[in-house]
């Protein structure tokens, strides 16, 4: 992958003052690494936002800080809960000839014949990899093709992946399954009870029936016998 470039400036703002700098389009950032002392920047949402579209978080990117150009990996970008806009980014500054470890997408491509014919569904269980490597041999995802599976229970495992394991060390155990095809889901059938109705169309009760001398589950004296005097 070719090498970006974005350009950063040294920031002097921290705290709660760096909203006024969200407010101008800036967005507050970190390098850190390896035998370097961490210290705040502070780079162009838009700039960052066209870059990272294409790095993701394995590409190289190669930041201009005030002249000073640093190889660095985006390491954490954080963002508002409710809007989901970016507030603060970590950087992480790399050596081109020490490896690094990365997490590595996992995108699935192809139609499984099993979720075409309603066999099965096909369920992503992982959705990165953790691997090791220097960091120009970082994959920028791993594509996981679907179209094999064609029964229930059919997967693919982490060592069913295709990449150059002489380069790229895979720290992911390698029986873990990346995808496989689970049964379809039956949808529960919720039974309504069948309530009697009486002649009138009014809901009876259920229940015992009253015992003899009761009337609707009271008691009821018996009618007295007139007297024959």
């Amino acid at each position: 992958m070719e090498k970006k470039i974005l350009k950063a400036e040294e920031r002097k703002i921290a705290g709660r003052k760096v909203k006024t700098l969200r407010q101008k389009g800036l967005i507050p950032g970190n390098i850190s690494g390896k035998k370097i002392k961490s210290f705040a920047i502070q780079v162009v949402l838009k700039d960052f936002e066209n870059i990272y579209k294409d790095v993701g978080e394995t590409g190289l990117v190669e930041l201009d800080v005030n002249g000073e150009k640093r190889s660095v990996l985006v390491h954490n970008v954080q963002k508002n809960a409710k809007t989901d806009e970016v507030v603060h980014i970590d950087f992480l500054q790399v050596d081109l000839k020490q490896k690094v470890e990365a997490d590595v997408p996992v995108e699935l491509t192809g139609e499984s014949p099993a979720e075409k014919q309603a066999v099965g569904t096909v369920v992503q269980y992982i959705n990165e990899i953790k691997v090791e490597a220097l960091p120009t041999d970082l994959p920028e995802k791993f594509i996981v093709d679907t179209s094999g599976l064609a029964e229930v229970d059919q997967s693919i495992l982490v060592k069913d992946l295709k990449v150059d394991r002489t380069k790229v060390d895979i720290k992911t155990g390698a029986d873990e399954i990346v995808v496989k095809v689970e049964p379809p889901q039956k949808e529960e059938v919720v039974e309504t009870p069948i309530v009697p109705v009486g002649a009138e169309g009014e809901v009876v009760a259920e229940g015992p029936e009253p015992a003899e001398g009761q009337k609707g589950g009271q008691q009821v004296e018996a009618p007295k016998e007139e007297s024959k005097n």
